[in-house]
């Protein structure tokens, strides 16, 4: 159907008396904010094509060793592990739309240490700058979708943030064929530069602007999101209900409708890293160099356009198939790279969203430095062989995982979730 084609909200009879909802904006906003991820994207394929080019460099202050390449892919992790921190924080402190506006700042300064770097420690300092940015993004950015969306879209635009970083990594791939490491790193910048002009013309969430007592602010957000035909009443009434005025305090934690939606969350980013997908990535064309494949970068980029068309797939049939189905039959690219980041936007109560997601986004850095960073070890220790193995027996686990403890979501709104994990 056309974007501005109108559908029905869920818990509203299907009949043409009751009020429409306009999805153009809203798939607006969501391209607005998607352009994050894609940043994201650029900044974890940019080590693929950038280290074979550093390690044969004339310049010695520049070369990378075998060791220096290893901190050169994995530093980014460890940036976007305190992104997902101080992501955490600034969500819930300043909201949503101003925290993706001000990530696009670390984007661009660690670009331009990128570019003008003298030396090994500049490269590593702007490589963990954009990593920052990108923890940031990583969690900002399914909490925005996921809060602006109803519930027959949100699987599909939630999973345009793992379909926009796939495609941020082939974009890399595919620049770095004709550009050096230098001109690649200014390319990388544009998107967080778009992201910042098209978020200053978006609104704020709903759900924020109602936690913080803004209705009349809440109501035109609404009336923006899903045009002048809907019952943007209803919707912000049952919104409010949901809404608990009191903070967070460390003891809420005891209480299972906290703890247990981010053990569930946390556990997803664990398993998500330990498929070892974020290796692949970040080293594809030193691993076909290793593999002594003709072209490494081709097949990097074959690679890369296997995640996008899968990945877009996921996006198109998540809504009719439900999460856990993908959780359990598919690979990495249609399950387990767009379904984590959905499901922590949707399980988290209102009041927790912050502080659960920036420890789920940090749990999954943390996993993907580790996989990152010691993947070479890996290899040296187990032989390639044993190492993908490894990773095949952990996703083994993530299934058994899912089947037992992950909820279904599809087609609830996120106070009916939040509702799921209150009575049980």
């Amino acid at each position: 159907m056309a974007a501005e084609e109108s559908r029905y909200l869920l818990g509203h009879p299907a009949s043409d008396s009751e009020p429409r909802v306009q999805n153009k904006k809203l798939y607006l906003a969501t391209f607005a904010a998607v352009l994050g991820p894609l940043s994201f994207g650029f900044v974890l394929g940019y080590s693929s094509p950038v280290i074979p080019e550093l390690r044969k460099i004339n310049d010695p202050k520049l070369r990378l060793d075998g060791n220096q390449a290893s901190w050169f892919g994995s530093i980014v992790t460890l940036g976007a592990a305190a992104g997902g921190i101080l992501g955490g924080y600034l969500v819930d402190k300043v909201g949503r739309k101003l925290s993706l506006m001000l990530c696009s700042i670390p984007y661009v300064f660690g670009y331009i240490v990128i570019v003008s770097a003298q030396n090994v420690w500049m490269l590593y300092f702007g490589r963990m700058v954009t990593g920052l940015a990108s923890g940031i993004t990583s969690l900002v950015v399914p909490v925005y979708i996921s809060e602006i969306s109803h519930p027959k879209v949100r699987g599909m635009l939630g999973s345009c943030v793992q379909l926009m970083v796939v495609t941020g990594i082939l974009g890399a791939y595919v620049a770095g064929i004709t550009l050096k490491w230098r001109w690649l790193a200014v390319v990388c910048s544009f998107p967080s530069c778009i992201m910042l002009l098209f978020m200053s013309f978006m609104p704020e969430t709903p759900r924020f602007l109602l936690n913080h007592n803004k209705r009349s602010e809440a109501i035109a957000s609404l009336h923006f999101l899903r045009g002048p035909h809907a019952d943007l009443e209803w919707e912000c009434r049952q919104i409010e209900t949901s809404i608990q005025e009191e903070g967070l305090n460390l003891s809420e934690f005891k209480n299972p409708s906290i703890y247990r939606p981010l053990l569930i969350g946390m556990a997803l980013m664990f398993f998500q890293q330990v498929t070892g997908i974020n290796a692949v990535m970040f080293y594809a064309e030193t691993i076909f160099e290793d593999a002594n494949f003709k072209d490494s970068r081709l097949a990097s980029i074959v690679v890369g356009s296997i995640q996008v068309c899968f990945t877009a797939v996921a996006a198109l049939i998540i809504d009719k198939t439900g999460r856990k189905v993908l959780l359990y039959i598919s690979g990495f690219a249609l399950g387990w790279g767009p379904v984590p980041w959905l499901v922590i936007a949707e399980i988290f109560p209102l009041k927790a969203r912050g502080i659960s997601s920036g420890a789920c986004v940090l749990t999954n850095w943390v996993m993907a430095f580790l996989v990152t960073k010691e993947f070479n070890d890996f290899i040296g220790f187990l032989t390639s062989y044993g190492t993908f193995w490894l990773f095949s027996a952990f996703c083994c686990l993530n299934v058994t995982f899912t089947a037992f403890y992950v909820p279904e979501t599809k087609g609830q709104t996120l106070e009916q979730i939040e509702a799921y994990f209150r009575r049980s």
